[in-house]
């Protein structure tokens, strides 16, 4: 597992590779996130989020995920177009990532294994878990599915 968030790379929707030192110094929020979800209507406030806190160096990052319920079917030119059109969604998209199991993408490895979930697991529950990460690369909280963006309001101002 990578000592540093910054040493992992990612791949854009675009299948462009990136490594996550791209967004150093930035306060990020990292969503696995999915388009035939019950939590899907998240991605109206995670948009929200990222208007109001993008000029205060906050970067929401959606990585997509097929690996609750088959929520998020598509490849990833539909799911760029499913949330142009349904979100109008500007914040960084991602290409489909695992999130659990075997081949648990390395960034959920990493975020996993510094913000546990309830009780002490690792294992993210469902779609739509968020993970506050600070301007330094530090986990710094896990939030639920459940958790609303505006919610994350409160944390976001403790920590810019």
């Amino acid at each position: 597992m990578s000592q540093s968030l910054y040493d992992i790379q990612v791949t854009t929707i675009n299948k462009e590779s990136l490594s996550m030192s791209h967004f150093k110094g930035k306060t990020l929020i990292i969503v696995n996130v999915a388009s035939k979800c019950g939590f899907t209507p998240q991605y109206k406030g995670l948009q929200e989020l990222y208007e109001k806190y993008k000029n205060k160096n906050v970067e929401i990052l959606g990585f997509p995920c097929n690996q609750f319920g088959g929520q998020e079917p598509g490849d990833e030119n539909e799911i760029k177009n499913f949330c142009s059109l349904t979100y109008p969604v500007t914040f960084p998209l991602f290409a489909k990532v695992d999130v659990n199991g075997d081949t648990t993408h390395p960034l959920y490895a990493f975020l996993k294994s510094n913000a546990k979930g309830i009780l002490g697991t690792e294992a993210v529950k469902w779609n739509f878990t968020k993970f506050l990460v600070d301007k330094n690369g530090t986990v710094v909280d896990r939030f639920a599915p459940q958790t609303e963006p505006k919610a994350l309001e409160k944390e976001l101002d403790k920590i810019l």
